[in-house]
């Protein structure tokens, strides 16, 4: 079983509210991110299907992922779990992530996630060092992206 925490903040010059409707447009998030395909929005802000698929050394990983959200604070705060299964190679994944919009002094907004992801069966295999490669990968894709939509402010 490979088991990770992971926290990520960005400072962007976008203010709260386009942030919210920018990072809760699933299907624009869900395409900064390579190896997701086929979401499917079940219920606006609640419920989604995914393939999270990707080569993990000598894997093919396959999974579908059921997606819950919940919305905490609207506008600020979403909480959202994702867990899925393989089943040709045995495996399965599960995330628990929140993502939070806090309002910078200057109108701008910090845009922070935390969370845990969870592996195991045939892919944990790999070991703990190659599957935090590949979440840092995906946390980077999506960070960048936001990035890019949400104009970074300058450090």
């Amino acid at each position: 079983m490979a088991s990770e925490q992971f926290s990520r903040e960005l400072v962007v010059t976008s203010d709260p509210e386009r942030c919210w409707a920018v990072l809760t447009d699933v299907a624009q998030v869900a395409s900064w991110v390579t190896i997701a395909y086929d979401v499917k929005e079940i219920e606006r802000l609640a419920a989604y299907t995914a393939v999270l698929q990707d080569k993990l050394g000598p894997f093919k990983l396959r999974a579908l992922l059921d997606i819950r959200v919940d919305v905490v604070d609207e506008g600020r705060r979403v909480r959202m779990r994702a867990s899925g299964k393989d089943v040709q190679i045995n495996s399965q994944i599960t995330v628990d992530a929140t993502l939070s919009l806090l309002p910078t002094d200057d109108g701008g907004t910090v845009v922070a996630t935390e969370g845990t992801y969870q592996v195991v069966g045939r892919v944990a295999t790999m070991g703990a060092g190659v599957i935090r490669k590949k979440a840092d990968k995906i946390l980077e894709e999506f960070f960048a992206n936001a990035a890019r939509e949400l104009a970074a402010a300058p450090v």
